[in-house]
């Protein structure tokens, strides 16, 4: 066993996380560097078991919490800036293929015709529907009296 692979399990040996086994232990008992290293490793762990441990300040634990929802707060609001940028992007690029196919193609004079002939018939809808809207209106609102009664008799029936 080589010097540097026992001084890395060295801070370790002195806290008490590890136990010295097998190889760790011969090297330690054979090389006077290693267990120099162990000697004052163990003894700063001592010192710093010996002094105090400082309170933590006044509202030290939710300021802290504080802090940390906030750093995640901004790191979100930075990925979704940049998601809705990216999806903005691909959106933008589609439709501009579509338009470009549509002007290459001499579609785009075909789709007017096209949207006038649904602009009239919405016109036409809208002509036939309009009387009878007050009566759509009434009963939609009905419905959802009807059932925000029944959601409100339930809540109360589960408490």
């Amino acid at each position: 066993m080589f010097c540097d692979e026992t001084l890395d399990t060295v801070e370790a040996i002195a806290a008490g996380d590890l136990m010295p086994v097998g190889r760790v232990a011969s090297h330690l008992a054979t090389c006077p560097n290693c267990a120099l290293a162990l000697t004052r490793a163990r003894q700063l762990e001592a010192s710093l078991q010996r002094r105090a441990v400082p309170a933590a300040p006044a509202q030290f634990t939710s300021r802290t919490l504080a802090r940390i929802r906030r750093a995640r707060w901004r790191s979100d609001q930075f990925l979704d800036v940049g998601f809705n940028l990216a999806i903005g992007l691909i959106v933008l690029a589609v439709l501009s293929g579509v338009w470009m196919l549509l002007h290459r193609t001499g579609l785009a004079g075909v789709s007017t015709d096209a949207a006038n002939v649904v602009g009239s018939g919405f016109v036409a809808l809208a002509k036939r529907v309009a009387p009878a809207l007050p009566l759509y209106v009434g009963a939609a609102a009905l419905l959802v009296s009807a059932l925000g009664l029944w959601w409100w008799a339930e809540r109360d029936a589960a408490l």
